[in-house]
Order: structure tokens, then sequence, then C-alpha cells
């Protein structure tokens, strides 16, 4: 079951109790989650109590002290299942991380122990109605009185954003600040607080098990101990952490490339037509190898940048080129792989078809691809 060059036998048996875990806990509830457009928080307390949480997290606030290639086979495997579960990935390694790299040792021992036990859900509140990529220029704000802030704003499309109760929020602490992106700090807000409320769970073309919503903030109250590292550097850390998060991302889109070439070489190859398998016919060979193709020179590129990631490197234009290019592969692969299902394909019961639904999305969130691609022109000089 070994993946990649650097895992050990120890990654082997992780991801083959995971997959078990998955197979018995996820699988079989996966059809009805989507149904019911909620993962349950049975489920999250299960991932607790197995150590399937922040695994990264130092022991003594109850991790395993593990590193992120345990994040790439957890990642890995959840896609595996659908990629409505993104949810997990989301808290394990991008959001926690934010608190263990810029909170204080109370902060993390306030928090830390109950995101790894599943009693705290995350998320990340960046993305408002008006600003979607454009993260300087967000309107949330966030002004000092005594020791409190008193923050105002809005908040959309924030993943987990029903099952929060502990987010991470981006928010103006300085309005006038003469370089928008030098007034914008990070605060830790929790369910519960006064002024802070979930609006309606939005309702998505794919993903549907995964809970999106709005959060709002009106005259909300929050503790200035509560300020994730210091005030008005919330901008420098995001960008700091977007590295990972959109590894994650084209991670999550290798993984459901893999998982639809295998779908479909299983169905052309049973699948009859004309007196032969769909698999027969010269077109449809072609299809499947121009797509195995692109899947290996993803599966590669992404193999390295994992490994350059782990060692602590900085490959944010590689990371940039690897979201663009994997998630918009998947999307085509998600187009051709329907395509060779047939009528099959565009029926619910076919797990075909709710990764055609699911896909696309990837190439929007975590900064579309059109911004990857600003980012990748801006770090070769022009």
């Amino acid at each position: 079951m070994t993946r990649y060059k650097f895992e050990t036998t120890e990654h082997e048996l992780f991801r083959k109790t995971f997959r078990k875990f998955l197979a018995e806990e996820a699988e079989p509830h996966y059809a009805q989650w989507e149904k019911d457009h909620l993962i349950p928080l049975t489920f999250w307390r299960r991932l607790g109590d197995m150590g399937y949480l922040c695994p990264q997290v130092e022991e003594q606030y109850g991790g395993l002290d593990l590193d992120f290639s345990f994040g790439v086979i957890i990642q890995e495997e959840l896609e595996r299942i659908g990629s409505s579960l993104i949810g997990i990935g989301l808290h394990n390694d991008i959001v926690v991380p934010y608190i263990e790299s810029f909170g204080t040792h109370e902060q993390k021992s306030r928090w830390l122990p109950k995101c790894i036990s599943g009693d705290y859900i995350t998320a990340i509140a960046m993305t408002e109605p008006g600003t979607g990529s454009d993260l300087a220029n967000i309107q949330t704000t966030a002004i000092r009185d005594g020791d409190h802030y008193i923050v105002n704003g809005q908040k959309t499309f924030i993943t987990n954003g029903i099952h929060t109760n502990l987010a991470v929020v981006a928010v103006k602490t300085n309005p006038s600040a003469e370089k928008k992106h030098q007034g914008i700090s990070l605060l830790v807000i929790e369910e519960g607080t006064p002024g802070f409320t979930k609006g309606r769970k939005l309702e998505k073309v794919g993903m549907h098990a995964q809970d999106t919503a709005e959060l709002f903030f009106e005259d909300c109250r929050v503790p200035t101990q509560n300020l994730l590292g210091e005030e008005g550097k919330g901008f420098v850390y995001m960008m700091e952490k977007l590295q990972q998060e959109r590894l994650a991302v084209a991670i999550a889109a290798q993984t459901a490339t893999e998982d639809m070439l295998a779908l479909t070489l299983d169905y052309v190859k049973s699948r009859q037509a004309f007196g032969k398998s769909i698999g027969d016919f010269q077109n449809t060979q072609f299809k499947i190898a121009e797509m195995a193709t692109k899947m290996e020179l993803g599966k590669s590129f992404l193999e390295s940048l994992i490994e350059e990631h782990l060692a602590g490197k900085d490959v944010v234009t590689k990371v940039s080129m690897a979201k663009y290019w994997i998630t918009e592969n998947a999307r085509e692969i998600a187009t051709q792989c329907m395509q060779l299902h047939g009528g099959y394909g565009y029926m619910e019961e076919y797990k075909i078809a709710r990764r055609y639904r699911d896909i696309p999305v990837m190439s929007i969130y975590a900064g579309t691809n059109e911004v990857m691609k600003v980012i990748i022109a801006k770090n070769l000089g022009l």
C-alpha cells in the first residue's frame, strides 16, 4: 500500500488501519450523509477517539507529535471515501496549525486538547461576501475596547461553518492602516460568544455532506486574550499557512483523479456495447491512456512537493502550480470519466456522478486558479 518514497512501515500500518476504520465508520454511511447534507458529530468524536484528529500536535497538549506525512495519509484516505470529508483535513492541517504556530501556551492548553478529541471543530473565516481571494480588502472590523475587541462583519463560504465552535477569524484591527494588509489580525472566536451567530447552511452544487455556512458578528465582544499572535500580523500569518492549505487541495484533487480513473477502468472493462466491452474500443483506450499519463505526472510532481514541504522549504511557486494544474486536470478527468460511464455516469448511485459535481470547486477555494497563475507569474519575475 506504500505510495511515496518517504513512507515507512509505520506509515503503511497507519494507512492500513485508517482505511479499515473508514471502511467501517464512514463508507457505509456516506451516501446517507450526502442526503442528510451533514456529517454527524458522532463521526468527528470517533475520529478523535481513535487519534485521527490533529495527530501532529505536541504530546503535551494531547497529540501524537507526528509530522505532516501522516496528515497526507489521512487526507488521501478521506478523499477516497468522498470530497465531503474535506472539513476534517481543514481542521487537522489548516486551522489547528494556526493555533500551534501562533498561539500562546495558555491558548494551546485551552483549545488544542478539545480539537484533538473532537469536542472542538474548527473553521477559518477569511472569505467575505465582497472579498474572496482579495484578503487585504476584508471589511470585518475588530476595534479595541479595554480588554475586549468589538467585532462587526460577515463571513461566507465557511467550511465547517455549521459544526464549528472555534473559529479563527480574519479581522481589521486597524481599518485605517496605510497598507491595508498591515491592519489585519486573527482572533479566535468561540461559539456562544455574544454577538456571534451562524447563518443558513449553504446549498452547494457538490460536496453535499460537508457543511458550509455564513458567520455573522454584531458587536461581538471577544477577549483580547483570544488574539492569535501579534496584532497586525494576520495577513503575514495567512500567507505563511497558505502553502500547506494549497498543497492539501492538490493532494485531494490527485487522490480524486486516481479514484476516478480506477472506477472508470473497472467500468469500461465490464460494460458491454455492440458485442464487446467499452474498453475494447480504441477511443476508450486512447482516453484512458491520456488520463493515466496525466495522473502519473501529477503524482510525481506532488510527491516531490510533499517531500520539499516536509523538509521545511519554501515551495510557494511550485505549490501554486500544483494546486492550479492538478485541480484543472481533475476537473477534465471527471468529465471524461463521466462520458465513458454513459448514462449511468449521470446517476447519483454511481460515485463518478458525485465526483463530477464535487471536483470543480477545488479550482476555486484556497485561492482561485487565476490567483495561482498571478502568484506563479509574479514569482517568475513578471
